[in-house]
């Protein structure tokens, strides 16, 4: 996967990997990535979902590759998908981490064991493995971009969403360290904060919502993507979706 960039497809030939890319946020990304040229990496539990996500990106004449497992469960089989795309396509270009795992929206006092460990599993210890095996191809790729999504309420605590908000607070910490270490390479490295969209995990926590009501992930996609693009200079930053600002950019 080499060469110039297309007109109108200015991922053309780069590699990316998104996690949680069966449905939602996740998949939208993808399908907007390929869309702009990149061949997309998918990460997910379910198969169905993943095969969704490939028959709408090969609708556009795009490619993909399905990855299904587990981030917690199969955790060990994070640590070889660095190597493993570099050994495949001979690069890595692109990282969204966009899985996450809300858990039971309980009190602090009565988190369960299980619950916490799938919570930090997903949202933080996933996260520390994707940077471990993708940190070397990221670092040699002409404009490596890692994207991890976020969420308001690390910065405003709510009653009830304490391992959520907990384990997206660390993961945060972690990654906006890891930009500082590599703020003097072209690699880029940004939180991307969706704010309320119309997920899976959205009608988890809010089911009296009406879905239609909020933003939907097509419409955020395209931010996110945003993110990923070799001209994007922004680093270490966290930058919130407005739905505003990106109607009137569209």
């Amino acid at each position: 996967m080499t060469g110039q960039p297309e007109t109108g497809r200015p991922l053309a030939g780069q590699v990316a990997l998104i996690t949680g890319a069966s449905r939602g946020i996740g998949a939208a990304t993808a399908i907007e990535l390929a869309r702009l040229g990149a061949h997309c990496v998918l990460v997910a539990r379910t198969q169905g979902g993943l095969e969704e996500t490939d028959d709408a990106i090969r609708a556009l004449g795009g490619g993909s590759t399905l990855l299904p497992f587990d981030l917690v469960k199969q955790a060990d089989k994070i640590d070889v998908i660095g190597p493993s795309l570099v050994e495949r396509f001979g690069r890595l270009d692109i990282l969204v981490h966009n899985a996450g795992a809300l858990g039971s929206l309980t009190p602090v006092a009565h988190i369960q064991p299980r619950d916490w460990a799938d919570v930090v599993g997903v949202n933080l210890t996933a996260s520390w493995r994707l940077i471990r095996t993708c940190d070397p191809p990221l670092r040699a790729a002409p404009a490596g971009r890692a994207v991890f999504v976020t969420t308001g309420r690390v910065r405003r605590p709510k009653p009830y969403w304490g391992a959520y908000g907990a384990t997206k607070a660390g993961m945060e910490h972690l990654v906006l360290t890891w930009a500082r270490e590599v703020e003097h390479t072209p690699l880029r490295v940004n939180l991307f904060d969706p704010d309320v969209v119309a997920t899976k995990m959205r009608a988890q926590a809010m089911p009296g919502e009406d879905p239609a009501s909020i933003v939907q992930p097509a419409e955020v996609a395209s931010a996110l993507a945003a993110l990923c693009r070799p001209e994007e200079a922004r680093h270490g930053s966290t930058v919130v979706f407005e739905r505003q600002a990106a109607q009137a950019a569209s």
